[in-house]
This record gives C-alpha cells, structure tokens and sequence, in this order.
C-alpha cells in the first residue's frame, strides 16, 4: 500500500523540554491514522511537523514526497487543516467564511458537495458566534477540505463535543474518507480511536510506545485482565500477585490487570484454596484502548 506520510528519528525541542524524541513511523495512502496520549505527550507537536507549522530539532519529515518545512506553498494546496481553535469573526456568516476560505484556492473547490454532506444549507446565514460547538466543528472542517486536499489533520476534532455531536463528526470524517481522502488525527478519547481509526500510534512523553491496530493493540496483555467477584479477597493482596500491573476495585467485583494471566491467576486461585476463600464469575477480559492507555500512563509515571 502506498505511504504518504513518513518521519524517520524525529526529535523537537523546547528549551529544556523534549517535546518529541526520536519518532518514526508511515502512514498509508486512503486509512485514519489515529495518534493518541494524555495531555502534553507531544501529539500536536507531531502534526505541527507534519503540517510545516514547526520545523523540527532532527530527523526526516517527508509528506505527499514533500519536506514540509522547506516546500510549505507546495505542500499546503494538498493537505487540510482543521487546528484545536480555529479564528473566524463571530459576525461573520457561514456562507461568507466558506467563499472567503474558497478563494484562497486556485482549484477546483467542492464547497457544493462539502455543504450537502455536512448539512449546512441550514447555517448559510448564520454567524459563527452563534454556532453551536457541533456546528463550529462542522464549518471548520469545510474550510479545512474546500480544495480536496489529499491529506487532512485534524487536531482533536471533537474535543468539548457533547457525545451526540462527536458522534456525528466521527461519521463526517468517515465519509472523508469514503472520498478518498488520507486522514491524520489526535485525540485523548480512546473510543473515538477505537472506533474511527484503521492504525493507533500511542504516544507518551514524546515517544512512540505502540503501533497496530486498535485490534492489535487490545491483544496486547497490558490490555487484558482478569474479572471476578470476591466477597473476602483483599485488594492489597492481589497487588502482590506476580505480573501484576494495576487493579480495580468496585465493591466485591475486581479487575487485575497482569503481564502474564495464566501466572497471575494461578497464584490467586492457589491462594484462594489455601484461605478457602470463594472466587466467582471468574474470566479472562480483553479490555479496551481506555485501559490500555492507562496502563501505559501508569508506566509511564513509574518510569
């Protein structure tokens, strides 16, 4: 499959603070590729290099065959932009931001199709600071893919979105896709990773810490855990358990997390026998990227 994207060793800086460190990683012509972590991990630093916004400390940086910190005119009539805040005048109407955003462009524009797909024949008329924070999202990835970008990178797109709203904009990207079109975008919601991406670069600190796809990933045994309902075992206990990472406790119902299952759950059943102690509705449970993400923080934190 073709790459349009690829960064070999990419590292940035600011002052005392590596923002990025040494990252490499591809992404296909047509997928969504998902790049996630907690706040401050580096991700908007990342697309910003990608984007030709930040020049980067070391490493390679190539985009559409492009180095987007040296061919930025080139590069930016085939990528699309959709920024966290995007400035447009509270007074000015939605018709007038998208001719306006259409001029910018020497091709061909699809503001017709864009206007149809997104719903905005309602909204011509309005003026953006009147807009809803659903609505705001979807003017702004119009003015994003007026030009049929061949790319677009959306910075966390449905961040303050109420759940039906993101909903809606997780189906407005996938049509993008359905267009053809390569799409790059951060977010900290794991279900929106989950369900939107094809491939999930999770990131913390700066580095990449994992690479697949959300299935791939949750096979991974940071993923997994270990459920049952106890009335006698002790949470303390089980973080003695060997391989174990992390455990949850919601009254008699436990969650344990470990490295290495079949070993975990063998001393806890041992132990549980020695203490006549009962154990039930046990199962082995693949969890979710939201669990896999916390167990990489909490690794993370412990260094």
């Amino acid at each position: 499959m073709e790459t349009v994207i690829t960064i070999e060793n990419l590292s940035k800086s600011f002052g005392a603070t590596e923002a990025v460190k040494d990252m490499s990683f591809s992404v296909r012509k047509g997928e969504i590729f998902g790049i996630i972590g907690p706040n401050g991990a580096g991700k908007t630093t990342t697309l910003e290099m990608l984007e030709g916004i930040l020049k980067p400390d070391s490493g390679n940086v190539d985009v559409l065959g492009l180095v987007p910190s040296k061919s930025l005119r080139a590069l930016n009539k085939r990528i699309g932009v959709q920024f966290q805040a995007t400035s447009i005048q509270k007074k000015m109407k939605v018709k007038e931001a998208l001719d306006l955003f259409e001029s910018f462009y020497t091709s061909t524009s699809q503001k017709d199709h864009l206007i149809e797909i997104l719903g905005l024949h309602e909204k011509m008329n309005a003026q953006f600071g009147d807009l809803s924070g659903g609505w705001k999202q979807r003017v702004t990835l119009a003015l994003a893919t007026l030009h049929k970008p061949e790319i677009v990178f959306l910075d966390e797109p449905s961040m303050g979105l109420d759940p039906n709203a993101r909903r809606e904009m997780w189906e407005m990207i996938k049509m993008l896709k359905d267009d053809g079109c390569t799409i790059v975008i951060t977010t900290h919601y794991m279900e929106e990773a989950e369900k939107l991406c094809d491939r999930v670069a999770m990131i913390y600190s700066g580095k990449l810490r994992a690479l697949d796809t959300p299935e791939g990933l949750l096979n991974d045994s940071n993923a997994q855990y270990l459920s049952f309902d106890s009335a006698d075992l002790e949470y303390d206990y089980l973080l003695t358990v060997p391989h174990v990472i992390r455990v949850e406790q919601d009254g008699h119902s436990f969650k344990v997390f470990s490295e290495n299952q079949q070993t975990s759950a063998y001393h806890i059943f041992a132990y549980c026998h020695e203490k006549n102690i009962a154990l039930k509705h046990f199962a082995f449970e693949k969890g979710s990227l939201d669990d896999l993400f916390v167990q990489y923080l909490e690794k993370e934190k412990i260094g």
